[in-house]
């Protein structure tokens, strides 16, 4: 997990802190460490550290920050990877069941959408958008290497506009469509070795949009589908069809994670990148999560849970968003997040809210909201006015804590918890 700093905050942080009316003293680092007990006997002689148990969130283990895991063995062979505690908790609030169909906007680099995949078992799909392709390609490795990918599908796209359905229809019961779908170029298997014609085709595709940004005419890109991911076998018409705000009521997503763009001050990592970044790029690195939020409440299904989160730890990217959203939304309502008992977090400044800090959770900075969606008929879609709540990229690392589940030799969890996301 992450540890408090020890170093002096810089300046330009401090003021920062300062504006946003966040205490500096949470970053300074406590002197309790925490107990560690012997587990899975193996990965702890090669990587020479006693694995602790993660006693509030369920089949996470935790290492010291100084255990470099990266080029272990283990690591190496896709039986463990690291993420922060928060961001597991975050995806825990969602209570993903086998079966469900999940959405997650802001999803690269992937470590969250493999806890995700991990929950999900061998039903139901993920769906994994995000703006950078280069991003999510990192997304599409990692489920290649911890052989996670059967059930999900990759798009490059802007969460804010995003607006295809979930497929649930399995992809190997399609004999009933038309004679004229027939025709349409159909989806193969997915594979990473496609044909030079194919390949071809796609980078000049790629060039193409890299001159001009993501707009809402455009199809998404499909950059991965697994195998029972919907996709296999359907025609491009289907695959791009988009959802009516009726249709969504009842096709929309179960479970959707909109872990925001935010402006990274939750993390003691991400704070020492601005010396190199320059702490003028701060504030300009803001993209507008309420947006985001909009977007992927307006794809869930009546009775589906959305989990807001970001790694700021400023009121205006947290509370200030969920009370603009509840505001605008007369069918949402704020969820008691009842796992949270027994974890180390504080509430938030609104009721039924959470925030993980370095200083109380011994992890990152993270802001956590749970809503459920009550019917269409009060659904309200903010066009005209969009006040200038604001939010910068949250781009999770694996650098925050050193979290990791062990896994049997045919890629199943000794334990009955959670791959780390």
């Amino acid at each position: 997990m992450e540890e408090p700093s020890k170093s002096p905050l810089p300046e330009a942080f401090l003021s920062f802190l300062q504006a946003n009316g966040i205490d500096p003293s949470i970053y300074i680092a406590s002197d309790s460490t925490p107990r560690s007990e012997a587990e899975i006997e193996g990965i702890e002689a090669e990587i020479k550290c006693k694995l602790e148990k993660v006693n509030w969130l369920p089949g996470f283990y935790s290492l010291r920050p100084d255990i470099l895991i990266a080029n272990s063995k283990s690591y190496l062979d896709g039986k463990i990877y690291g993420i922060d505690a928060a961001s597991g908790a975050a995806v825990s609030v969602l209570n993903i069941s086998p079966g469900d169909h999940v959405l997650d906007l802001c999803a690269a680099p992937g470590a969250k959408l493999c806890m995700m995949l991990d929950l999900l078992g061998d039903s139901g799909s993920v769906t994994g958008v995000d703006v950078a392709r280069h991003r999510l390609a990192a997304c599409r490795t990692m489920l290649q290497k911890y052989s996670l990918g059967d059930q999900c599908r990759l798009f490059v796209a802007d969460g804010t506009t995003f607006s295809l359905a979930p497929l649930r229809v399995d992809s190997r019961s399609r004999s009933s469509e038309s004679s004229f779908e027939e025709k349409d170029e159909r989806f193969r298997e997915w594979t990473s070795r496609r044909p030079w014609k194919e390949r071809k085709r796609a980078a000049k595709a790629r060039e193409t949009m890299s001159l001009q940004s993501v707009t809402t005419s455009e199809n998404p890109e499909l950059i991965f589908y697994g195998r029972h991911s919907g996709v296999v076998g359907l025609s491009k018409n289907k695959l791009y069809k988009t959802m009516s705000d009726l249709e969504v009521s009842s096709c929309g997503y179960d479970k959707v994670l909109v872990d925001a763009e935010c402006t990274h001050d939750g993390s003691v990592k991400h704070i020492q990148k601005f010396e190199n970044w320059g702490w003028t790029t701060l504030q300009r690195r803001v993209l507008d999560a309420l947006k985001l939020l909009r977007n992927g409440f307006r794809l869930l299904k009546v009775g589906g849970l959305l989990v807001y989160s970001t790694c700021s730890l400023t009121v205006a990217q947290n509370e200030d968003i969920v009370e603009q959203f509840l505001k605008e939304n007369a069918s949402a309502e704020l969820q008691e997040i009842n796992e949270a008992e027994e974890w180390p977090c504080k509430s938030g400044r609104i009721p039924k809210t959470l925030r993980f800090d370095p200083l109380t959770s011994q992890t990152s900075g993270l802001f956590v909201a749970k809503f459920t969606f009550w019917g269409a008929e009060n659904r309200l879609f903010v066009a005209a006015f969009q006040p200038q709540i604001s939010a910068v990229a949250c781009f999770t690392t694996f650098e925050y804590s050193k979290l990791v589940r062990p896994l049997h030799e045919d890629g199943r969890d000794f334990s009955s918890g959670i791959l780390p996301s």
